[in-house]
């Protein structure tokens, strides 16, 4: 399984397309949080805390992973990686902690940055900032989402082998179906994988006060589960489906 997983990881960190995809979470973060924190005059403790959810580490790792996954079926290299590994299960558990521990780290480059460049642009127009304590809280947030988010996406992967199939659903459900679900149906939408519950881990509150978010736990046990239905049944999957 260690083997596995440095070569899942070995594999990921050398594709142009995780160089790229880490490159524009990066840029598209610090231009967001550079434009708020100089644009917006008025700053209470609790927006400079969602200031720094403004981190694109989960959007891109989520895609990149369902391309990690899909990715094998569409460019035809399932066969070769499924020889190397005949373990199924293992393959899949691999990749899912590879593409997890990714985000993580991403996610951690891309959270100091925006920190760093988010308290001093606020400390130079003498607004509040956060303490440390507060600092590291949002932090470890950000990396959970993050590190769900891209295991999530190589288990959606495994779901559907059309790897566009997988990313316009996937970017349906983010960008359409949840925020609309958030909106009409709060009870329902906050248990949503990719905005509801990491909402609730982040304990961003969508559209405003009213809106109903789950605690950070119950969001934890939410994601938890939605990765273990993902993973089970690409597992199911997996197995099952022929190589060619």
């Amino acid at each position: 399984m260690s083997a596995l997983l440095r070569a899942e990881l070995l594999k990921l960190r050398t594709t142009r397309t995780f160089i790229a995809l880490t490159a524009a979470a990066l840029g598209l973060s610090l231009l967001l949080i550079t434009l708020i924190a100089l644009l917006q005059d008025d700053w209470v403790e609790q927006d400079v805390r969602e200031l720094f959810t403004g981190d694109f580490t989960g959007l891109f790792i989520l895609l990149l992973g369902v391309t990690g996954m899909a990715g094998e079926w569409r460019h035809r290299t399932i066969t070769s990686t499924v020889l190397a590994a005949p373990n199924r299960l293992r393959l899949l558990a691999a990749k899912t902690i590879a593409y997890a521990v990714a985000g993580a780290v991403i996610s951690l480059l891309v959270t100091l940055a925006i920190m760093a460049v988010g308290t001093t642009i606020l400390s130079v127009r003498d607004l509040p900032t956060l303490g440390i304590a507060d600092l590291t809280d949002g932090l470890w947030r950000n990396l959970v989402v993050s590190a769900f988010l891209g295991a999530f996406g190589v288990c959606i992967g495994g779901l559907v082998r059309s790897q566009i199939a997988a990313i316009v659903g996937l970017l349906l459900l983010t960008f359409a179906i949840e925020p609309t679900l958030l909106a009409v149906a709060p009870h329902i939408g906050q248990f949503g994988p990719t905005s509801g519950a990491p909402n609730g881990v982040l304990e961003l509150e969508a559209f405003g006060d009213d809106t109903d978010i789950l605690s950070p736990a119950v969001a934890l046990l939410v994601l938890l589960g939605w990765l273990g239905l993902v993973f089970a049944g690409a597992a199911t999957l997996l197995q099952r489906r022929d190589l060619v």
